[in-house]
């Protein structure tokens, strides 16, 4: 089921773009942007045996948003919201799919707002279907379990199903202690290039960008997926699995901005949001952050691409 995008609020200084914020520029533009694609859904959690309460993570992540300043002119959009139905996660799934589709068609960054991982799939199948991309997964889990009906533990199982032998995937975050020898054996079969939490957390956070990086040179699209949980609990307790380390947020930060700096994002997706369990708000307030870094650092590099193209 789809539902319109909702009307957005947030603090008011004053008119003009000296003031201006998410709330006041959200839908002012029809020129492409930044698109954000609320995914209300936590079936998936509920199949993998998670705490659920995701599908309400759109809605708190668009209220955290609201009121975080904007500094350009790039255009930002609100494309609604696709809802899982009952337990007809496959229909809702396909749903997104097909909307993701047709945002990168029109020349967007689509922003998708989980609800579970299951998000991650959705989201990844659309783009795909109009170009391949190499995917970056910030988190703490593999999300490579094999079973017989879609979870948020299957997503990336899946993709690797629609992609072949074409299947790019970096997952940076991994907490050794939270899978299993059967998932890491699934990872090594399938190329999957691993970044343990230990080995993020040991370095800085531009180190850690650049390890990022480095595992990106040779493609042309990037589609990033944020799991939550890959941050440690302090920081993240809204999720539906939290994290006993995690990787520390100015890491996230860092690698989420400095993949957005390289022009090269095609899809992002923000997954895991339980605002039933964030205490004071402060997972959503994070992710509202880490997706504005995103949005700025894409589209500073699209104005500079831009005036590039007219000299």
């Amino acid at each position: 089921m789809f539902t319109p995008a909702p009307a957005w609020t947030g603090r008011n200084d004053g008119p003009g773009p000296q003031h201006a914020r998410w709330h006041s520029v959200i839908n002012t533009s029809t020129a492409p942007g930044a698109a954000l694609l609320g995914f209300a859904t936590d079936e998936g959690v509920r199949r993998n045996g998670g705490r659920v309460g995701a599908a309400d993570g759109p809605e708190a992540l668009r209220a955290a948003l609201g009121s975080l300043a904007v500094h350009d002119e790039f255009p930002r959009h609100d494309a609604g919201t696709v809802v899982t139905e009952g337990k007809d996660l496959e229909s809702a799934q396909e749903e997104v799919s097909v909307k993701v589709e047709e945002l990168v068609r029109a020349g967007h960054l689509p922003i998708v707002l989980g609800g579970g991982h299951e998000t991650s799939f959705a989201s990844g199948r659309g783009l795909a279907r109009v170009r391949p991309a190499a995917i970056v997964n910030l988190d703490a889990h593999f999300d490579l379990r094999a079973a017989d009906r879609p979870t948020s533990g299957t997503p990336f199982r899946q993709l690797a199903e629609v992609y072949g032998a074409d299947f790019d995937y970096s997952v940076l975050g991994i907490s050794r202690a939270n899978n299993t020898k059967v998932l890491f054996d699934t990872a090594r079969d399938l190329g999957v290039n691993v970044v343990l939490d230990e080995e993020l957390a040991a370095v800085s956070a531009r180190e850690a960008a650049q390890r990022a990086l480095e595992l990106l040179t040779d493609t042309e699209s990037i589609h990033l997926s944020i799991d939550l949980d890959v941050l440690p609990a302090a920081v993240a307790p809204g999720v539906s699995a939290p994290a006993g380390l995690g990787v520390p947020l100015l890491h996230i930060h860092a690698i989420a901005q400095a993949l957005a700096a390289t022009g090269k994002l095609a899809l992002v997706d923000i997954a895991e949001l339980n605002p039933r369990f964030d205490s004071d708000g402060r997972t959503a307030k994070t992710a509202a952050r880490l997706i504005d870094a995103i949005a700025t650092a894409h589209a500073t590099c699209s104005r500079l691409t831009n005036t590039d193209a007219r000299h």
